[in-house]
């Protein structure tokens, strides 16, 4: 198949675009790299051994995603371009909403006009909100997001539900995401965050590396074995192949699916310390401080849904996702920049 990535150049989208040209799949890239680089894409390209056709432009702009798909025959779209940071979400919330939305609508309308029905959504357990209970269902009740970057996902979802059900010949998976880490093994493409991280691993391994003093770890009084936050972790490699196996589903069939992308294992801060720690031989300095609003005590995925409907499980341990974490930052301290 030939298939359209939005936002191809971020972290999980790089990582997707290998996976998919390594099964045989023909890949394009739209970015307007706003949160990635080019010299991601460059890094696909050299793992591969193959170009990568990709065009800058940003997805809400219709008369460039018009000429795009114009100059191609697209089978199918997996689409990640969205603004992505939740606390920067609560700052700056109308630019979420405008960016997210605007580049959603604009993607259907266009694939619409040009009879490309097949599209694999980037969307996100934040959209569970606060559960009540643990592993999270695709058929659990959506309690509400804690903040604007879930809401927009959530929304997506509710819009593409929409499409399909105002014209059944649409197939739409919606991929809900846990916590993606690790990187390809070759060190060469991994998650480059622009200034201080918000997220567990690219911290962890930023004090590993000597560019952070320390980890502070929010909170230590949550209702789990050790007393901080439990989450599902999973490799973005396992990730990027699941993504993979949404596209030959939603070629074979009609309608729309929710699908949990986790591994069904909880892991708390200090587990996931720890973990990196005895994989790498190294001693990450931490200290306590504030819970952060809004975050759960513990959010892991019930994963049954994938493995029957597409095939797929997650297959890496939490010591490759160590390992692979600090292998990329170790060869790239600078990221993409190095």
């Amino acid at each position: 198949m030939k298939i359209l990535l939005t936002g191809g150049a971020g972290f999980i989208a790089t990582h997707t675009c290998v996976e998919l040209m390594e099964a045989g799949h023909e890949a394009v890239i739209v970015d307007n790299y706003v949160n990635s680089q080019p010299e991601a894409v460059r890094r696909v390209e050299e793992i591969v051994g193959r170009p990568v056709k990709t065009y800058e432009a940003d997805v809400c702009d219709k008369d460039a995603m018009n000429r795009i798909f114009d100059e191609n025959e697209f089978d199918a779209v997996i689409h990640f371009a969205g603004l992505k940071a939740v606390g920067e979400s609560v700052s700056i919330p109308l630019r979420y909403y405008r960016n997210n939305l605007d580049s959603t609508l604009t993607l259907c309308e266009v694939m619409a006009a040009h009879g490309c029905k097949r599209l694999v959504f980037s969307s996100s357990a934040t959209v569970y909100g606060v559960p009540d209970e643990v592993p999270l269902r695709e058929d659990m009740f959506c309690k509400g997001c804690t903040n604007p970057y879930g809401w927009t996902k959530y929304m997506i979802e509710k819009i593409l539900m929409s499409v399909v059900t105002a014209d059944p010949s649409w197939s739409v998976v919606l991929l809900r995401y846990f916590n993606p880490i690790g990187a390809h093994a070759s060190g060469r493409i991994g998650e480059d965050p622009t200034g201080i991280p918000n997220n567990l691993m690219p911290y962890i391994t930023k004090v590993a590396a000597g560019q952070l003093e320390k980890l502070t770890v929010m909170g230590n009084d949550y209702h789990t074995h050790d007393g901080t936050g439990v989450r599902d972790y999973i490799h973005v490699v396992d990730l990027a192949k699941g993504h993979v196996k949404a596209c030959d589903y939603a070629a074979a069939h009609q309608g729309c699916e929710i699908i949990n992308l986790g591994t069904g294992v909880g892991y708390s801060v200090l587990d996931i310390v720890h973990a990196f720690n005895k994989a790498n031989g190294l001693n990450i300095p931490y200290v306590i401080g504030p819970r952060r609003p809004g975050d759960v005590d513990a959010c892991f995925a019930d994963p049954r849904k994938a493995k029957e409907l597409l095939g797929w499980e997650a297959t890496k341990t939490l010591e490759d996702m160590c390992r692979d974490s600090w292998n990329w930052q170790r060869n790239n301290p600078k990221g993409y920049h190095s």
